[in-house]
Parts: structure tokens; C-alpha cells; sequence
């Protein structure tokens, strides 16, 4: 029998011990960029499973370990849930109002790295396991976790992964690591991700740097190669200049639009919390806006290193200059033609110099937004929520959903405990209690719901 009534209460009433549980796996730093505390935090993700009677796996890849976890329930189908336990670098540490391993709760929120992405989520989630085992004695349904270490680094092993354990994972439907509300409070089903390609530019013009003096005039400039490189890839009208790149891919569907148009204009929005005049292309706002930023493809510059960049001045010509580069992919774009392109055409501009290295990346995919498992998920959030989940087709960010969607099979839902202030990537990355309950009790919710 379900027994909701149970299970919330048991949520409430045990919430400190979610959040002290919470607490110790944010302590434990697991980052993934500088390799740090991967193999500790992987063990204690499996440890914490273990103690729900999950038969846990910590499986080797290329990189970070993944965990695989799975507990029998009461009915024949399988849920599969998604996280990862791999976090941003904290730095800059000295904007940290506290350390940001040292979680600190204060104001009903848990500020720490990682609390957010994806600690949080997956805590919330074994909080709403602990009070239905309490409630019913057993799960509703086969419960299976995959939960791994490089999401944060492009997931670079997670695909192969997947297709070498694809009975192992087999499942009925997918929960995805993230999700949450907007800033009027209202959850959102984001039902797509877009795919990215990751590179770093790099040229060579001298074996050192030279004085400007000598060489200015006779040597090749490294940072001025580099800019002239970069200059060919997209135009002042932001039209990416790269031969066949808009070739074959998909355009927003009507449903696409219509589920867009359903949205609030978030024109003003943007402009006062990122401090922009005014947006590409002359967009305004409306369906146009929340179209292209999501499914226009882009080239974006994300840094660039050459030469002297200290205080005062230098006078010298740079030897070494390089770019990183992220190509936001939209459906039937893949970061193997991309890179192809890409290289095609540096060669072709006369750029044959220019060392690209790929720092990773995926292809874009979606979920049908009518899928009967996304209207579990979008229904029961009502309840929980006192607001209807309005549902995204896509959102701009990147995410290893294609392999679940394509090599499993399986609709992605997402769901979480995220809000617009929750800074995750950022100093104070925090998450909100209340919020924290909320997605703990939604979960319940679907677990029961798929189960019949």
C-alpha cells in the first residue's frame, strides 16, 4: 500500500539527518579537474548506497570510477537515476564568505562546493529511499543508480561506459541529475540538452619569446596568428563562418514553439541579473529569444593566453598563444563532424599551424515532451509544487544525456532542488532546505506513480 502520509512525514521529521549525511559528502572534496579525493568520495557514495541494501559496484573507467547500484522493488519496472559526485574547483577560495569544504548552514540553507552539483540531488534522493523503505518495508519499483566521477570534465568515459554495460543499466525510464524552479518559484521540466565541443586553439611561432624591439617587425606575433585564426570562425553578424556547419540540423518543431511560447519573456530578467544592455542579432525578447538560446549553434571564445599579462608593461613578442573554444552543438550535430570541419577549414584559411586539441564533448539530445514518464514526473510535481512544472524543450547547458536517450533507450525526466541563486560552478554555491524537502517528496511521488 502507499502510504504518502508516511513517507512526508518521515522526511520532515528526519531531514537533519539527510542534511548531516549531506554535509559529510560535501566535506569530502571530490574534484574532478584537479583529480582530487575521486577514489575516497566514490568508496563513500558506495558506502552510503550499501547502507539502503543496494548491491553497489565501483567500477573502473579510463578516469574516476563510476558507481553502479541497484535494489530490487515490488514491481517489475526499473528506474534509473543519474548524478555524479565530481565538483567545480572552488577557486577563487578568498570570495567564499566559508570554507568551501567545510559545509555551513545557515539562513535555511547548506552553503558548501558541490551541495547544489550534484551532492544535494543525490542525497535528496536517498533521503526519499530511507522514508518509503520506513513507510513500506520495500521500494515500489527496481531502483538502479549510476553515479559518476567526470561529469565536470565532459564526461569523457561515461559513453563507452554505457555501451559496454548497457544490460547492466537497462531500465524503464531515467531520472537526470538536475532540475528545479525559476525565479517565480515554479518547477521546470527540462526535457533536452544541447551537445557541446570543447577545444583549445594553440600556436607556435618562435622557440621563445623574443623582444618586441627586435622581433616585431621580422618575427611572426604567436597572439596576433592566433586572433587572425580565431577571426575566420564567426562573423559580426555572429553567423558561425565554417563551411557545412549548419548543414543537416534540426529546426525547432512546432512543438518546439509552441511549448517555448508558453513561457514568460525573460528579456528583463536577463538584463538585470547579468547586466546586459541589450542581446544579438537585434532580439528583443519573446519565443524568438528563448528559441535561439537554446537551439542556434555557437562558437564562443572562453579564454585566451599569450604573452606578458602582469602589471606595468613588458615589451616582448609571444612565442606560444592559445584559446579555448566551446562549440555548443544543436540536434544531429556531432562533436566528430564539428572537429572535422573545424580542421577542414583552418587548413583552407591558410591556419594548417594551428594545433586544435579536444577537450571533450557530446552530442545534443531530447526527450518527446509528451512521453507518458515525462507526465508522471510534470504531474506530480503539481502537488508538491502548488504550481504546474512547465516544461523546456531544450536548455542551452551540456550534459552526457545522449547515450541515455540513444544507447538505452530511455526518457530523461529532470528534477531537482536547484534555484536561480543556488551558484553552482561559483563561490557560496548553496542549496535551499525547503527545496531540499520538496524534491525528496516529488521524488516519492514518481516512484510510486511509475510503479503502477
Amino acid at each position: 500500500m502507499t502510504n504518502l502520509t508516511q513517507v512526508d512525514k518521515y522526511l520532515e521529521t528526519h531531514l537533519d539527518e539527510s542534511i548531516a549525511e549531506l554535509s559529510t559528502l560535501v566535506a569530502q572534496p571530490s574534484v574532478g579537474a584537479q583529480n582530487w579525493g575521486m577514489q575516497e568520495c566514490a568508496r563513500l557514495v558506495g558506502q552510503m548506497l550499501a547502507r539502503r541494501g543496494f548491491n553497489v559496484e565501483i567500477m573502473p573507467t579510463g578516469g574516476a570510477p563510476v558507481v553502479f547500484a541497484e535494489r530490487k522493488g515490488r514491481s517489475n519496472k526499473t528506474l534509473l537515476f543519474y548524478n555524479h559526485y565530481d565538483v567545480q574547483p572552488a577557486e577563487p577560495l578568498e570570495l567564499w564568505d566559508t570554507p568551501p569544504f567545510e559545509p555551513s548552514l545557515r539562513d535555511g540553507k547548506l552553503y558548501g562546493r558541490g551541495v547544489s552539483d550534484d551532492k544535494g540531488h543525490l542525497t535528496a534522493r536517498l533521503h526519499t529511499i530511507d522514508a518509503i523503505l520506513a513507510a513500506d518495508g520495500e521500494l515500489p519499483c527496481n531502483v538502479k543508480f549510476i553515479i559518476e566521477g567526470e561529469e565536470e570534465t565532459s564526461s569523457v568515459h561515461l559513453h563507452d561506459f554505457i555501451r559496454e554495460n548497457k544490460q547492466k543499466l537497462a531500465a524503464d525510464a531515467c531520472i537526470w541529475e538536475f532540475g528545479g524552479v525559476d525565479h517565480r518559484e515554479v518547477p521546470m521540466q527540462y526535457l533536452g540538452l544541447r551537445g557541446i565541443c570543447y577545444v583549445e586553439l594553440s600556436v607556435e611561432t618562435a622557440s621563445i619569446d623574443v623582444h618586441s624591439g627586435l622581433g616585431g617587425s621580422i618575427f611572426p606575433n604567436a597572439a596576433w596568428r592566433l586572433t587572425w585564426a580565431l577571426s575566420t570562425l564567426k562573423g559580426p553578424d555572429e553567423r558561425i563562418r565554417i563551411p557545412g556547419w549548419y548543414d543537416g540540423i534540426a529546426p525547432p518543431s512546432a512543438r518546439d514553439r509552441e511549448l517555448m511560447a508558453a513561457q514568460p519573456d525573460l528579456a528583463e530578467e536577463y538584463k538585470s541579473r547579468f547586466g546586459v544592455k541589450g542581446f544579438l542579432k537585434g532580439l528583443t525578447g519573446g519565443v524568438e529569444l528563448a528559441l535561439a538560446e537554446v537551439f542556434e549553434p555557437t562558437c564562443t571564445i572562453c579564454g585566451l593566453t599569450s604573452g606578458y599579462q602582469g602589471p606595468g608593461s613588458k615589451t616582448v613578442q609571444p612565442a606560444q598563444a592559445s584559446a579555448k573554444v566551446d562549440f555548443r552543438l544543436v540536434p544531429d550535430q556531432t562533436p566528430e563532424r564539428c572537429l572535422a570541419l573545424l580542421r577542414a577549414h583552418l587548413d583552407e584559411q591558410g591556419f594548417s599551424d594551428v594545433k586544435i586539441t579536444f577537450l571533450g564533448g557530446e552530442p545534443a539530445a531530447r526527450t518527446d515532451p509528451d512521453d507518458p514518464f515525462v507526465k508522471i514526473v510534470v504531474d506530480s510535481a503539481e502537488e508538491i509544487y502548488e504550481s504546474k512544472m512547465e516544461m523546456i524543450p531544450m536548455v542551452g547547458g551540456s550534459g552526457p544525456n545522449h547515450p541515455f536517450v540513444h544507447d538505452l533507450g530511455l526518457p530523461v525526466a529532470t528534477a531537482g532542488l536547484g534555484y536561480p541563486d543556488t551558484r553552482a560552478h561559483a563561490p557560496n554555491e548553496n542549496i535551499r532546505l525547503d527545496l531540499y524537502l520538496k524534491h525528496a517528496r516529488h521524488m516519492a511521488r514518481v516512484m510510486y506513480q511509475f510503479s503502477e
